[in-house]
């Protein structure tokens, strides 16, 4: 059942240890067993060989297993976790699974309900190709989850989300994991607007029997919607697209063919934005870090614990492209040993000058939400009242209140 497998046990009991590496070799594993979690942790992160899975019991004399879980998403995705709990800790595991963790075993258990339980979340086999990773919360195992068996099919694609998810990666990594990826994926970008950009039926004829991968599908114009309508059902190529998430609008202002989207939509993936998956804007922080690191003549430690809560508190509007600049940026400026909330937001740095009452910043944040909502709903006070959740007579004593103007006549 386990043979090839590379699992990591993190257990200080010695009678369950010594019992569940017996039986996990006997079912072909390789083990290596740690009674500690500084332990623990470094086996993981620097592992002889990839890990398949880590079986860890939440009490640990130097720690528990959620700081082991926490530390390791800090950098990059952990391998599925096992998590071994006493009655106790069943809050905890519960807490741990909705942060990406795989599942949990009650003291005592059964060894073939272990068993069966450490199949369901062990990685595929090894060889087989994953995704470089989306991140590290539900909905983003969820993402690489579907990819992945997406690439197993060959229907059509549709990746949607906002600029800065990535969704090129996800698309490539479609390819790689398909039986096609020995052919060529070739990119045709309908958002380039320095003319570089070939014709879509260049593009089509270069994709062979590889993958084509259409970004900004919603720019594409009549001739070329009806093109990959076409392709579809004729050509050799796999066609993968990519969208905002807001398509449909255009589909119903008949601007985009509905035939072509429900094509594509039938087997879609919906790229959450990072502002609904903070942990995920810590763990693409860190993986970015690294690299940006590597160039310093002077590297940096790391990333301060305030820069981590300042980067899960941020909306992050530009997702991973303002998350890159913002690092980058702070890496090259950094004056210390570690990267601070006001090296990633130097627009902090007039806050802090200044630091205000409580009763000012929440001022300031209600403006800035107010006036994002007008903006939104081109300055209708009903519809920017039902975009903020508050009644139309609440958001005018707000706007009084805070000194704001309001919009001109016949705007409301």
């Amino acid at each position: 059942m386990l043979r090839g497998r590379y699992l990591v046990l993190i257990e200080d009991d010695s009678l369950m240890g010594a019992s569940l590496v017996q039986r996990l070799e006997l079912e072909g594993a390789e083990v290596t067993w740690l009674r500690q979690a500084v332990r623990g942790i470094a086996a993981v992160r620097t592992p002889r060989r990839p890990v398949d899975a880590v079986i860890c019991d939440i009490r640990l004399p130097d720690g528990d297993g959620e700081q082991i879980f926490a530390t390791l998403a800090q950098r990059a995705p952990p391998p599925p976790f096992l998590f071994i709990t006493g009655q106790g800790d069943i809050d905890q595991a519960v807490r741990l699974l909705k942060s990406g963790a795989g599942d949990y075993l009650t003291k005592p258990f059964d060894m073939a309900d272990f068993l069966a339980r450490l199949d369901r979340v062990l990685r595929p086999d090894p060889g087989a190709e994953i995704p470089a990773g989306s991140g590290v919360s539900p909905q983003a195992r969820d993402i690489d989850a579907r990819a992945a068996r997406l690439a197993a099919g060959d229907h059509p694609v549709l990746i949607r989300g906002a600029r800065g998810l990535g969704k090129a990666r996800l698309a490539r990594a479609i390819h790689d994991m398909s039986d096609r990826r020995a052919a060529p994926f070739v990119t045709h970008d309908a958002l380039d607007r320095r003319g570089g950009e070939a014709p879509l039926a260049e593009a089509m004829a270069r994709a062979e029997d590889g993958t084509l991968f259409v970004a900004g599908l919603g720019k594409i114009d009549a001739e070329d919607q009806a093109r990959l309508l076409a392709a579809i059902a004729s050509s050799p190529f796999r066609l993968i697209a990519a969208c905002g998430p807001r398509i449909e609008e255009a589909v119903r202002a008949g601007d985009f063919r509905a035939d072509l989207f429900y094509a594509l939509a039938a087997h879609e993936i919906v790229v959450p934005p990072l502002a609904q998956r903070p942990e995920d804007a810590v763990w693409l922080a860190g993986r970015m870090f690294d690299g940006l690191n590597r160039h310093r003549v002077r590297p940096l430690r790391g990333l301060s614990e305030l820069a981590l809560a300042a980067i899960r508190e941020h909306d992050w509007p530009g997702n991973g492209r303002e998350l890159r600049a913002r690092l980058a940026r702070a890496v090259e400026s950094a004056a210390g040993d570690w990267i601070g909330p006001a090296d990633l937001f130097p627009e902090l740095g007039a806050l802090d000058a200044e630091p205000g009452t409580l009763a000012e910043a929440r001022d300031r944040a209600e403006s800035r939400q107010i006036l994002h909502a007008l903006a939104r709903t081109g300055g209708r006070i009903g519809a920017a009242a039902r975009l903020l959740g508050v009644s139309r007579t609440t958001l005018w004593e707000k706007m009084h209140k805070l000194g704001l103007q309001p919009p001109p006549p016949g705007r409301r």
